[in-house]
């Protein structure tokens, strides 16, 4: 028997290859900071005509904070934002419960791949479609009357894909012999779900709540079409930023409240799925 050669490494080259030519350290750089400055540059500006005096001007100035109080004395929009708080707090706790169901048993599959496409389809259908699409459903074929059901259910559809691939991101690397370590030592299924499975789940978990919330909260297209006559915020805020100029500078108040709401909240998502689950994976 001939022994065996070992394997001999090929020296890497001192040379760098073209894709990491300095060139292209320094436009991934300048690219990265330009876009940066596209997503939050307009967000601040946003705030800054909200506290200026005339924000239909475009630029700000002259600041007051006279649009708030009128925000704050008008209570035009408190049914609306109660209805998309209301319907984003259940969207939100619905996609996490479902998700984290379907999201534990998805890895066990003999063809996981395939059915997860089928979960992440609406993510590739435009919400003027699967709007219209649920609008027929309920209408036509259910005879049901639309209200905060039919907006709840858009909402759910579009919101759950996103909350079962952020559950998934921690089921796919939890470690199944703890639960028949467990099993082992005689727990329930109760109890090894509580004491050992929710513990490791919970980013996830939390995480997928609280993207659905966010999610329906901010949802206008399937809004539009399921609404029947309910109003959430961001349908109201349109339809009176479309319908009265005057409005406009309290819409921009109220959008700014909202993004100083929110963005903490995305911030606690991205957080929660990969600052703590990274540590607990490291």
């Amino acid at each position: 028997m001939t022994s065996q050669q070992p394997l001999k490494l090929r020296p890497i080259s001192s040379k760098l290859e073209p894709s990491y030519a300095p060139i292209w350290k320094s436009l991934g750089k300048w690219s990265g900071f330009a876009m940066l400055a596209l997503i939050y540059f307009p967000l601040l500006w946003l705030i800054l005509l909200s506290i200026s005096q005339n924000p239909l001007g475009g630029i700000p100035g002259a600041f007051s904070l006279e649009h708030y109080r009128a925000l704050f004395s008008s209570s035009a929009w408190h049914k609306p934002m109660l209805a998309s708080l209301g319907i984003g707090v259940a969207v939100g706790l619905i996609c996490a419960i479902a998700a984290t169901i379907i999201g534990r048993a998805l890895p066990t599959l003999n063809s996981p791949g395939r059915v997860l496409f089928m979960f992440v389809i609406p993510l590739f259908v435009p919400g003027m479609s699967m709007g219209a699409a649920l609008f027929i459903f309920a209408r036509a074929v259910l005879n049901l009357k639309l209200g905060f059901w039919s907006v709840a259910l858009g909402h759910f559809v579009w919101a759950f894909p996103f909350a079962l691939l952020i559950v998934l991101v921690v089921t796919i690397r939890f470690d199944h012999r703890l639960v028949e370590a467990g099993k082992d030592l005689g727990a329930s299924n109760w109890r090894v779900f509580w004491d050992i499975e929710f513990p490791i789940l919970m980013p996830g978990i939390v995480s997928a709540a609280l993207f659905g919330f966010l999610m329906s909260f901010n949802e206008v297209m399937r809004s539009i079409f399921l609404r029947g006559t309910a109003e959430t915020m961001p349908v109201w805020s349109w339809v009176q930023a479309a319908a009265q100029q005057s409005q406009v500078p309290i819409i921009f108040s109220l959008a700014s409240l909202v993004l100083l709401i929110t963005l903490p909240l995305l911030c606690g998502v991205f957080w929660l799925l990969f600052a703590r689950v990274g540590r607990s994976w490291a």
